[in-house]
């Protein structure tokens, strides 16, 4: 259900949550007034997270005529000038909507460290472990009390299990992980003499609680109950069922998403925003291509890919609902323009690309440029502070707002010296 729920991680996660809320509340009421108009908004993120590292070259920025050009060949796209893989037809007819950054430059090439990376903004750092982006949106929303009020559904869930943790914002803004889309998530129907046995449960829960209480912190202690609190209130959510495809409509959407693992998330990801939920995150693995990369694309990932991400994008457009979503498709780094001896290609976070869209981020633009075999960026280079300020732009939040880390320090939600992207959201 909740990410990072064993015990380890849980200690981890929660030991410096006292410290968000502790020192200084004085900048809580810009926070306050963010959360308000992100929910005023009805704003919401959903990431397509490609695991193992995408082969960007071979899909956003191909290099044709290019020793390492590789196979496949471009197309246009229904934006002028931007071309695409030829194996991702259905996005290419979205590319009004979306638009490509292919002058992202990062740091991490390890997947562990490229992940946690690319998911909050920030490297890696042991002493104060910064939250997942979902995280930091949920924790946006929880700061406007009366609108969390009608709040049963989780801010942040993540399809097919979550990679980072909460951070120092603490196990109260983890993300729900869906393991079957499409499927009643597990451990949450509650029993059919549903009055009696969940008052007889929560009374034996109070009474385990009491002597958790007494072994570990307070803050521990709260967290705890936070993680559990939110799963009653799912339990007993009137609007649960957003998680099953039950409907004649969810099966005629399915032939269009793709009955696979990736399509059924896209497709959850469309209902759940539709419901106010503030983040949504959809993997996709098997990206880590060393060999063999060309048929894989072919015959495997970029044929899940281009169903899901182009009826996601074109539902959400088509129903207005996408001004208010920002899409953002990455994974922990590009992969090397050189074609290694095995056929593949290695880790290589110097010059790469993502694909963002939505919001108030504009459709149809291919910015910032790598040099013709792929191993440079050229102009435009965009670090990854700027992405994440792009991003919460196009979401209407203040790249500069802050929240206190475990130390009780402010710091901003996108990082210090950091730009939004002015030809995407300016």
């Amino acid at each position: 259900m909740f990410g990072i729920t064993d015990r380890r991680h849980f200690m981890k996660h929660v030991a410096g949550a006292a410290a968000v809320a502790g020192p200084g509340l004085t900048f809580l009421s810009g926070i306050h007034a963010q959360a308000a108009e992100l929910k005023k908004k009805n704003k919401s993120l959903i990431i397509l997270w490609m695991g193992g590292g995408p082969t960007t070259i071979d899909l956003w920025d191909m290099k044709p005529g290019s020793p390492n050009g590789g196979e496949h060949k471009p197309v246009s796209t229904a934006a002028s000038g931007v071309q695409i893989t030829e194996h991702l037809p259905k996005v290419a007819k979205q590319f009004k909507n979306l638009s490509i950054v292919r002058s992202l430059t990062t740091s991490e090439g390890d997947h562990a460290r490229g992940t946690f990376l690319m998911n909050t903004g920030r490297v890696p750092n042991p002493l104060s472990e910064f939250p997942h982006i979902g995280s930091v949106l949920s924790y946006q929303y929880a700061q406007d009390v009366e609108a969390m009020k009608n709040m049963d559904l989780p801010s942040f869930i993540s399809v097919g299990g979550g990679r980072t943790g909460p951070g120092f914002l603490g196990m109260k803004y983890a993300s729900f992980v869906v393991q079957n889309p499409g499927q009643p998530p597990e451990n949450v129907q509650p029993p059919q003499d549903v009055a009696s046995r969940m008052e007889r449960r929560k009374v034996l829960f109070d009474t385990l609680e009491g002597g958790f209480k007494t072994n570990v912190s307070a803050d521990a202690a709260q967290a705890h109950k936070d993680v559990y609190g939110k799963a009653l209130q799912l339990v007993t959510s009137s609007r649960k069922e957003v998680f099953q495809f039950n409907s004649a409509k969810d099966t005629a959407d399915l032939q269009r998403y793709g009955n696979d693992g990736f399509g059924r998330g896209c497709l959850l990801a469309r209902k759940l925003v539709e419901q106010g939920v503030a983040c949504v995150e959809v993997s996709l693995g098997g990206w880590d291509m060393h060999n063999g990369i060309f048929n894989a694309l072919a015959t495997r990932a970029l044929p899940n890919l281009d169903k899901g991400m182009a009826s996601l994008t074109e539902d959400l457009a088509q129903s207005g609902r996408l001004k208010d979503t920002v899409i953002v498709w990455m994974g922990e780094f590009g992969r090397t323009p050189r074609i290694n001896q095995n056929g593949g290609r290695d880790h290589f976070p110097r010059a790469w690309s993502v694909v963002v869209g939505g919001g108030t981020i504009k459709g149809g633009i291919a910015y910032g440029t790598t040099n013709s075999d792929g191993t440079e960026v050229k102009d435009n280079p965009v670090k990854i502070g700027d992405l994440y300020a792009t991003l919460y732009a196009g979401l209407g939040l203040d790249p500069a707002t802050q929240i206190r880390d475990n130390l009780g320090r402010p710091t901003a939600i996108a990082g210090d010296k950091v730009n939004a992207i002015k030809a995407l959201v300016g």
